[in-house]
């Protein structure tokens, strides 16, 4: 099995085609997210699929306007019921537990012919509403998915170079 394909081809969308995604992608999707590592796993994430239009359209505009939110076919709103646990090292685990779980959605996303963007600049609380979520529920990031309006947009941003960004056995 041979992953960097996908990672190659992984980009940010920020310009869907208004063409909806099949419910067997949404599915494997988050399944690829539930599969993700967490801390002890603790598994302490909830995946809120959202794909009507006017509530994304609603999503929308807690993200401050961001034309692409209200354009992805799909918002997947990434949130924990977590948010106090610390790893043996200090570190809150949510951030981390997340990140594997939306990297490996956004992967498989990638997989299906599909885009994605991870949005994180929203009013947390007016998603918190729309979404009707507890309230010892975090909204930590908005997971866009849809096909890219432009396929000249899969070209990969500049990366750093490996040796810029890794070393060995020292900093």
């Amino acid at each position: 099995m041979d992953v960097l394909p996908e990672i190659l081809s992984r980009h940010s969308v920020r310009s869907f085609a208004p063409k909806p995604i099949e419910k067997d992608q949404v599915e494997r999707i988050l399944e690829a997210g539930r599969l993700a590592p967490s801390a002890k796993n603790r598994q302490e994430w909830r995946f809120v699929v959202v794909q009507k239009k006017e509530t994304r359209e609603r999503i929308q505009e807690a993200a401050f306007g961001q034309e692409h939110v209200g354009q992805a076919a799909a918002i997947i709103a990434v949130c924990t019921t977590n948010i106090d646990y610390r790893m043996p090292n200090g570190q809150l685990s949510y951030p981390v537990d997340l990140a594997f779980a939306a990297c490996q959605m956004t992967l498989q996303a990638v997989h299906e012919g599909l885009g994605t963007c991870c949005v994180s600049t929203f009013d947390e609380q007016e998603v918190r509403e729309i979404l009707t979520a507890p309230f010892s529920m975090r909204v930590v990031l908005l997971l866009l998915v849809g096909h890219p309006r432009d396929p000249v947009e899969a070209e990969p941003g500049p990366r750093k170079p490996l040796k810029q960004v890794s070393s060995k056995e020292h900093w």
